[in-house]
């Protein structure tokens, strides 16, 4: 396993390099050996979010079924690897391994995006989550999330300014249900909040808060057709 990940990492930082200035051998190792030294960190961490997910979600009955079968869990986990890498500059291999998470589970979660621990996504499929986004610890979606960004900042030339805070905060103890979209860099949803489904938000609120879409209930007549 350590001879293939120097082997994939050394070939994605070849891939953009430009002679002589593309990198020996030696740094791809320096690089995979930190990454299984980080290892045991991932593990610990994983190992929240299979316990948030046990304490979540009533259907659960065991840990070892959440690691076996639960996307969420899968899609956050190869997240984690992901995001080491990334964090240790590594090309392209970051990004192709959360698009195959992506592709197995539907969710979408940039390996650039920074997520704590005890963090739960339930059913899964829809949710996404870009690449500056910030969330906390103990931190819950559900199905068709999206923590996007609301537009993207370009220069006076057109070009699209990158390296900026496009995607939301979310703090710590935050709940976000079904098909919400909260966009935004300068969106923070303040700890111990519960966004409800369907709500679309670009500003932020403050802590303990509970947003929601309001329902109009009518009583139809015992003539009036289903349509």
């Amino acid at each position: 396993l350590f001879g293939l990940l120097t082997e994939f990492v050394h070939q994605a930082f070849s891939h953009q390099c430009k002679a002589p200035d593309c990198p020996e051998l030696e740094q791809s190792r320096a690089v995979a050996r930190r990454f299984f030294d980080a290892l045991p960190q991932v593990q610990e961490d994983a190992l929240t979010d299979a316990d948030a997910a046990y304490e979540g979600d009533p259907a659960a009955k065991s840990r070892a079924e959440i690691i076996s079968t639960y996307p969420g869990f899968y899609a956050t986990l190869v997240y984690r690897l992901a995001h080491l890498l990334h964090r240790m500059g590594v090309p392209l291999l970051p990004r192709m391994m959360t698009e195959l998470a992506h592709s197995d589970t539907g969710i979408d979660i940039h390996p650039g995006a920074e997520i704590g621990r005890w963090f739960f996504i339930d059913h899964g499929t829809g949710v996404v989550i870009g690449e500056t986004t910030e969330i906390g610890d103990r931190v819950t979606l559900y199905q068709g999330v999206t923590l996007g960004a609301l537009n993207f900042p370009h220069d006076a030339e057109g070009r699209i300014i990158r390296g900026t805070k496009r995607h939301p905060t979310i703090e710590h103890d935050v709940v976000i249900y079904s098909e919400a979209s909260i966009l935004g860099g300068e969106a923070v949803i303040g700890h111990h909040s519960v966004i409800g489904g369907n709500v679309w938000l670009t500003d932020s609120v403050p802590p303990f808060s509970k947003v929601t879409t309001k329902s109009t209930i009518a009583l139809r007549t015992r003539q009036e057709p289903v349509s």
